[in-house]
C-alpha cells in the first residue's frame, strides 16, 4: 500500500429510486475527492432499497451485468477524479443467475477486479438466499494501485475466516459494504447488544490480522413491501478502525455522513511486529476448521 492514503466511507440512505441514489452517492464521492481521499466506499447495494425484505421475482428486473451501465458511470468517474471506488450491485451473471457484487473501479476507471459475496443468510427481513448464488471468486484481494483491496460484503463481516483469508492472502485494509439494521419488534436493549456485537466483531478482525478495517452501513427506515408499518431500521454507524481496532472515525445512527481518515500503513507492519499473531500460529493443528462439526 502506498505509504499514506486518505479513505472515505459513505453512509447515505438508500430508499429512493435508483438514479436518485446513485446521484446521491456520486455527490459524496466528489465530497471525499474534495477532502483529499483516494479511495471511497459505498454501502451494500446502494443504487436502490434493500428488495431482499420479500421473495418477489420482479427485483430480478433490476439486476444488471458488469461491465453494465451503472459501472460505466462509476468508471467514468473514477477516472475523472483519479480516486479508487467500491460500489456493491446486483449482478446478472447469466439467465437465472445472480451474485451480490462488489466492484472495484481504479483510478485509471479500469476494473481493478470484483468479489461476489460467499456468505449468504437467509432470515426473516434478509431472504437473500432467493436472489444471489453465493460467490465463486474466493477470498482474493484486489490488487490497486493504492495496494491490496480485501473487500468482503455485508454477512461476510461476522466471519473470522473470510477475514484471515484475505489478510493471509495479502490484503491491507479490510472493507465492508453493508446493509444492517434493526427489526422494530427487538427491545432497545436486545438492539443495542445487536450494534456492540457487530461492531466487536468487525474491530476483532482489525486486532487479528492488524491491518485497517472499514465498515460502510446505509441508514433510514425501510419499510416491507408487505406492511408499511413493519421493516428495517438500517442503524448506521459506519465506522474506520486502525489495525489494533482503534476507532478512527464513527458515524451515528441515523445521518449522512461521509468518513475520512488519512491510514498510514507502516502502523500496520508495526503492529503486526510487536503483536505477531500471524507468526505464532498453529497451522499444524487447523485442519478441523474445514469441517462443519466436529463430533
Amino acid at each position: 500500500m502506498k505509504a499514506n492514503i486518505k479513505i472515505s466511507a459513505v453512509q447515505q440512505a438508500c430508499n429512493l429510486d435508483k438514479q436518485s441514489n446513485l446521484q446521491v452517492s456520486i455527490e459524496h464521492i466528489h465530497q471525499a475527492k474534495a477532502a483529499g481521499a483516494d479511495l471511497v466506499v459505498l454501502p451494500e447495494l446502494h443504487l436502490g432499497p434493500y428488495f431482499c425484505q420479500t421473495e418477489d421475482y420482479q427485483h430480478f428486473a433490476t439486476a444488471e451485468p458488469i461491465p453494465g451501465p451503472t459501472t460505466a458511470v462509476l468508471s467514468e468517474l473514477a477516472e475523472q477524479l483519479g480516486i479508487v471506488i467500491v460500489a456493491t450491485l446486483f449482478e446478472k451473471r447469466a439467465p437465472g443467475l445472480y451474485h451480490n457484487t462488489a466492484v472495484i473501479f481504479d483510478r485509471d476507471g479500469s476494473i481493478a477486479g470484483k468479489y461476489r459475496k460467499m456468505h449468504i443468510p437467509d432470515d426473516p427481513g434478509y431472504y437473500e438466499k432467493y436472489y444471489f448464488t453465493p460467490g465463486d471468486l474466493g477470498f482474493k484481494p484486489i490488487a490497486t494501485s493504492l495496494g491490496k483491496l480485501g473487500v468482503l460484503v455485508c454477512w461476510d463481516q461476522w466471519y473470522p475466516e473470510a477475514a484471515r483469508l484475505m489478510a493471509l492472502a495479502g490484503a491491507e485494509v479490510l472493507i465492508y459494504p453493508t446493509a444492517i439494521g434493526w427489526d422494530a419488534a427487538d427491545t432497545k436493549e436486545q438492539q443495542q447488544r445487536q450494534l456492540d456485537a457487530w461492531v466487536t466483531i468487525q474491530r476483532a478482525h482489525a486486532v487479528a490480522n492488524g491491518i485497517p478495517v472499514i465498515a460502510c452501513n446505509r441508514i433510514g427506515f425501510e419499510a416491507s413491501p408487505l406492511d408499511d408499518k413493519t421493516g428495517i431500521s438500517f442503524w448506521g454507524n459506519s465506522f474506520i478502525a486502525g489495525p489494533q481496532g482503534e476507532i478512527l472515525a464513527q458515524a451515528n445512527a441515523m445521518d449522512t455522513k461521509l468518513l475520512t481518515v488519512e491510514l498510514d500503513s507502516a502502523r500496520s507492519e508495526y503492529v503486526r511486529q510487536i503483536w505477531p499473531y500471524l507468526r505464532d500460529r498453529r497451522i499444524d493443528e487447523y485442519g478441523n476448521l474445514t469441517r462443519r462439526f466436529i463430533d
